[in-house]
This record gives structure tokens, sequence and C-alpha cells, in this order.
């Protein structure tokens, strides 16, 4: 499971808010009444099946809390049926929120007229459904033109703009096809396009890839992650795949029933799962390719401190593995400036590989 490399670190900062701030989310399916009065915590950790048979409610989202920092790509995964989708369609109001708190860019969401929901939808946050939405008859450049068209762009303005976004996602040359003359990894790049060309914020991804072949879905995965690093701009991405998820986000909320079990970066998530369902889930990940030598460092001595190859943090075991191997002895971990954080021996190494501490590891090599 091929994991890309980690982006930069986006910690939020105090003078900085989040993008999207969820605290308590709810949305419930039912009788109108019954529905408005099932949020609480006596029904937060109410199984699915009991809750239906006590209210005739069905809790899609159960009290989710989390914020999206800006620039990071925020991943909600789950199987189907735990709430995902449901989730991201709430944060632009396309599905209304039972009960709970929204906010972007400290703006009280759940507040917005209809109005300033238009505005949200074309300027703010831009989706990207799997399903593509493209107008047949239009040309690509049109497509990708088209919800600037909306937004009253001059023609010319909004062609220019598009041929732009066009060229950013790899489609020159395709501007004047139809959507039926290209295949669907090229109509998922013109919905890219399209939501690219009204500048948003935040993207957000519904699934966008799972329709489309192992080969093609790599292919976008990759351009998404390219565009990311070129662009920094924030996203939210939706799926239901894990190997998705690793490689493409800075963290994962994983969910399941409606409710988040575990939020964490790829790394907490595989090497700290948090109860047997998330354990399952990851049991078959390749832990040296998202691990990195963060989870087998230890404190360096006077005489480690400035011997063997030189690595990053964010190097993951697999390729710290390598090192060491060549070059016959520890390796040292070293921050931008040069700094010795610690070192990394084969021993630890393959400990983390087998999943067992460092430290018995070593014990057992010794």
């Amino acid at each position: 499971m091929p994991v890309a490399p980690p982006a930069p670190d986006v910690p939020a900062t105090p003078a900085e808010a989040p993008v999207f701030s969820v605290k308590g989310l709810w949305k419930v399916f039912g009788p109108k009444g019954a529905a408005a009065k099932v949020p609480g915590s006596e029904h937060a950790g109410m199984p699915a099946a009991e809750l239906r048979e006590r209210t005739g409610c069905t809790a899609a989202v159960r009290d989710v809390s989390f914020d999206v920092r800006k620039g990071e790509v925020f991943v909600v995964m789950g199987l189907s049926g735990s709430g995902k989708s449901t989730l991201v369609r709430c944060l632009t109001r396309l599905i209304e929120p039972t009960a709970g708190a929204l906010a972007l860019d400290g703006e009280d969401v759940l507040a917005m007229d209809s109005g300033r929901l238009r505005e949200l939808r074309r300027h703010r946050a831009a989706m990207v459904f799997q399903h593509f939405g493209l107008l047949p008859h239009r040309s690509v450049l049109d497509n990708v033109a088209y919800g600037l068209e909306i937004q009253g762009i001059g023609r010319a303005e909004r062609r220019r703009k598009a041929a732009e976004m066009v060229e950013k996602v790899g489609l020159a040359g395709l501007e004047e096809r139809r959507p039926g003359q290209l295949s669907g990894g090229q109509q998922q790049r013109v919905g890219l396009a399209r939501a690219l060309a009204a500048d948003p914020e935040v993207l957000l991804f519904d699934e966008p890839f799972s329709a489309l072949d192992p080969l093609i879905r790599r292919e976008m995965q990759d351009e998404v992650a390219r565009l990311h690093h070129e662009e920094g701009r924030t996203m939210v991405f939706i799926t239901h795949d894990l190997a998705e998820a690793l490689r493409l986000g800075d963290r994962i909320a994983l969910m399941r029933d409606g409710r988040i079990v575990q939020l964490g970066t790829p790394e907490e998530i595989v090497g700290s799962p948090a109860d047997d369902y998330v354990r399952d889930f990851v049991r078959d990940v390749p832990r040296e390719q998202v691990l990195t030598v963060r989870s087998a460092m230890r404190p360096a001595t006077a005489d480690t401190a400035g011997q063997g190859p030189a690595l990053p943090p964010a190097t993951t075991v697999a390729d710290a593995i390598e090192a060491v191997v060549r070059s016959g002895g520890p390796a040292r971990v070293v921050d931008h400036g040069g700094r010795c954080l610690g070192v990394v021996d084969e021993a630890a190494l393959l400990a983390v590989v087998a999943g067992i501490p460092a430290a018995t590891g070593r014990e057992v090599a010794a």
C-alpha cells in the first residue's frame, strides 16, 4: 500500500481559527417531532437498531465534533452506512443538521440565510462528487466555466479562467471535446477543474474516485496530492477506501454508525488503534509504509548523535530500514536545522514492523 510523501505539518495556531469547526453535530432522519428529540447524551452511544426501535428514527450523524485546519487534507473514512457522506453534505447544509454547531471561518453556518448559503456553495466550499454531473452538449472548456457563468462573470474572463484550470488538471488540448469523448478519469478531471475554477477556500470531495478503475483512481489520487502540494488548499475528502485515506490524509476521522471512533494522523490510526474495530480495519496495512521513524526513535548518545545517515522525522520505517541496512549501523533523525532528535537502529525498526514495543525488539536482538 504505497503512501504518498507526507504533506508539510499544518498545525492550527492560536491566531488561526479552523476553516470548519463542528461541535456536537447530529443528523437524524425520521418523524419530525421524534427526530428533533433524539439528539442527547442518552442517544449518543445507543446502538443503531435500538435507537430505531425506541424512536423510529435513524441517526446518520451522532454527536460528531472536529476542526478542519487551514491547508490540510482532512479525510472522513468509513464503510457504507457509516454517515460520512451525510456528514460532508451537512457542512454546506445540502442536508440540514438536526442539532449541534457548525462554523466556517468563525461564521455560524446554521444561521446563514439562503443568499449567504448560495455564496458559501458557489465561492467558499466547492463540492466534487462521484458522479461528475457534466453537461453532455457542452465542451470541456464550457463545462469548467459553467460555475463562473452562473456567477455572472463575462464570457472572455470565464473562458480564460477555465482554460487555466483545464491546463492545471492535465487536460490541455482537450478543451473542445464533449464529455462523451472522454474517459472516466478525464471526466473526473473536468469536474475537479470546474470546482477549482471558483477558487474556493475549501474543496469537499464525496467519494469522487470510487467509480473509477484502480489505475485511473491512482492517477486521480496523484492529481489531488499534486494540487494540494502546489496550492496548499484546504480539502475535506470522503472515502470508504483505507489505502486512499492513508495516502491522501493529513488527518483521518474514522466513522462507524454515525460516530467518529478515532481521529488522528495516518500514523496514529495505524500505530495506535483506538479500539478493536479500528484495529481490525488497519490489520492488513503494511505498517512500515505508514509509520515513521518517530515510532522507533530512541535518544541519541554522544557517540551516536554525529554518526550514521541523517533522516528527516517524516521518513517511513521502510525507507529507514533500507538506510540502516546500507550503512551497517544506526541512523540519525534530524530536524530541518540539522539538530539530532534521536537515533533508530535495525532492531527498533523491525520491532515497529512486527507491532511490538521497540525496546523489546532490541532486547530480543541482544
